[in-house]
């Protein structure tokens, strides 16, 4: 079973990476989805994404050997691939019936099971501070929801049907997630996403229309390669912090990127009004946002705080003996 390096700071600042470069990719992908399908904008993602890393394993020499996986480990390989394969397929096509911050908000669904996946799967402890942090941000998640959260779920509408696809996209990342971390005992964070890629570059090319992609402005190409990019970075990131830092805690750091689509949205809003318009916030709702971040820095933070203490008191009875 795989083994978390011990390397916290390294696996916090890998996953606070991932979590801004996911909170800024809904609004790029919501204005592309305006332009081409789902399944197209996937398969250019996943085809960018696979030459890239590709390249990198070809030059050194360290392209995955799948004759090596066992049966167990081909199984979690599979597991892997249709996991994140529907993710994006089912995240990118119910937020062509929301907002980027609504899509954002819901698929914090998919961190919060991954993290009872990492207690249940690999016996991670979490520390009561911890506990405390999760029930902070859980609280202030429901209250940024106020208002809309009953109604999205309750109306027969695209934005309940955009709510399913979303909560689906959640519940096979989690999947993906705890697949690969296990997979890590085989191969590298590296030489398992390029297998992801290929398979997904497979998988979409087929039912891809690429006609969309001659009509594109500058700022289209932009947006495109802004996700192209995050694809291969913030995925990688993410596989590097599950190597150095436990699964729980990585997803609690995930819980912010609501909170930079929501700054975000703003700002490319004032900047361009015709590219989106952004989620209206009540005074409860901005006071929720707040309490995920808090609650995440308490879940996140509190394993350092705990060995601070711990080294501190270490220190103090080596001064007394």
């Amino acid at each position: 079973m795989h083994q978390a390096s011990g390397r916290t700071l390294l696996g916090f600042s890998l996953a606070l990476t991932t979590a801004v470069l996911w909170g800024i990719l809904p609004l790029a992908l919501k204005i592309l989805l305006e332009l081409m399908t789902a399944s197209t904008l996937t398969a250019i993602r996943f085809l960018v994404a696979a030459v890239m890393v590709g390249g990198w394993l070809w030059w050194r020499k360290q392209l995955p050997n799948l004759r090596l996986l066992s049966r167990q480990g081909m199984l979690l390989l599979l597991i892997a691939i249709i996991g994140l394969l529907a993710n994006y397929l089912m995240y990118m096509s119910g937020l062509a019936y929301l907002t980027a911050e609504t899509g954002q908000l819901l698929i914090q669904l998919a961190p919060f099971l991954m993290m009872i996946g990492g207690v249940w799967l690999f016996k991670e402890r979490l520390l009561f501070w911890q506990k405390v942090g999760a029930f902070i941000l859980v609280s202030g998640l429901l209250l940024f929801f106020n208002d809309r959260l009953v109604s999205l779920l309750l109306e027969v509408s695209d934005e309940s049907l955009g709510v399913l696809l979303i909560i689906g996209a959640g519940i096979t990342w989690a999947a993906y997630a705890l697949a690969q971390k296990q997979l890590l005992v085989h191969y590298s964070s590296k030489q398992i996403m390029y297998v992801i890629y290929v398979a997904g570059m497979i998988a979409f090319i087929p039912v891809s229309d690429f006609s969309p992609l001659f009509h594109l402005s500058g700022w289209h190409w932009l947006f495109l390669l802004f996700c192209c990019l995050n694809t291969v970075i913030a995925y990688g990131a993410f596989a590097e912090a599950l190597h150095h830092w436990e699964a729980s805690k990585v997803s609690a750091v995930l819980a912010i990127t609501p909170l930079v689509t929501i700054v975000l949205a703003n700002l490319l809003a004032w900047f361009n009004p015709d590219w989106l318009t952004p989620e209206p916030l009540n005074l409860l709702a901005w006071l929720g946002a707040l309490m995920v971040v808090a609650g995440s820095m308490t879940t996140a933070l509190s394993p350092l705080w705990v060995s601070y203490t711990a080294k501190r008191r270490s220190a103090k009875l080596r001064r007394f003996e």
